[in-house]
């Protein structure tokens, strides 16, 4: 069964750079349609209902971010191509979305698309692309959220509300300062990836703390944060951590 898919990029010699991969290694992937005008490319969306869509984000006239922002029920994958972009990087990575930084590797496009096919299985798109405008739509970063993967789904956590993570055998326990604990799916790099640039500090090879959550420092080397919760610093970690702090 073919995916069908809409490519939307503003640039003509993009969209046939990617065409051409997609057809090399992607051969299970439908494009059904593409275009360089956004607007155009909501039209499309609206009409062809796609599967996935492999959506630019810099554009003129409305960048990709817009364009979601102006469908209601955005239910289908997005795999958004940018050029490296620290800010929109992190605001799909926390959204759990699929992305590829141009020029477009050949491996980082498989993996993408065949993350969105699980996803496309699995019916996720709708929720995560609507988190997705929601954390757009904020500017405080208290309001932010992640996705969790979780063995029963999806769980949407505020990135303020977590105290720390804790790696498990592969899986992650997340501890909240309102809610109870959470067992995590994935691993603690995967967290360390997510949060190490929104305030998070990785003290201990399995421990990942919220800087915004730290109550007190112990001389043996140990943090205790929100709840109660007492964390190793490992030596080799202890110096800079120390000296992250003071600064």
């Amino acid at each position: 069964m073919k995916i069908k898919t809409i490519i939307i990029d503003d640039e003509r010699k993009a969209i046939a750079i990617l065409k051409n991969k997609i057809e090399r290694v992607c051969p299970f992937i439908e494009i059904i349609a593409e275009t360089q005008d956004p607007k155009e490319g909501l039209k499309l969306i609206k009409k062809l209902e796609p599967q996935l869509v492999f959506l630019d984000i810099a554009m003129p006239e409305m960048n990709g971010f817009e364009l979601l922002s102006k469908i209601e029920n955005p239910n289908f994958e997005i795999i958004f191509a940018t050029a490296f972009d620290n800010y929109a990087i992190e605001a799909i990575k926390n959204c759990a979305i699929g992305y590829l930084v141009k020029p477009i590797d050949n491996q980082d496009l498989l993996e993408a698309v065949n993350k969105a096919k699980q996803n496309i299985e699995d019916k996720t798109a709708l929720a995560k692309n609507k988190l997705l405008i929601e954390n757009l739509s904020v500017q405080t970063f208290q309001k932010k959220k992640i996705v969790i993967p979780t063995q029963e789904g999806l769980e949407f956590a505020k990135i303020a509300d977590i105290i720390c993570c804790e790696g498990n055998n592969g899986y992650t326990n997340i501890h909240f300062s309102n809610r109870k604990t959470m067992l995590s799916s994935n691993s603690i790099g995967h967290f360390k990836k997510l949060l190490e640039n929104q305030g998070f500090y990785l003290v201990h090879k399995s421990h990942l703390i919220n800087l915004n959550h730290i109550n007190k420092y112990l001389n043996e080397g140990y943090v205790i944060l929100t709840n109660n919760i007492k964390i190793p610093v490992s030596r080799t970690k202890r110096s800079e951590f120390l000296n992250n702090l003071k600064s």
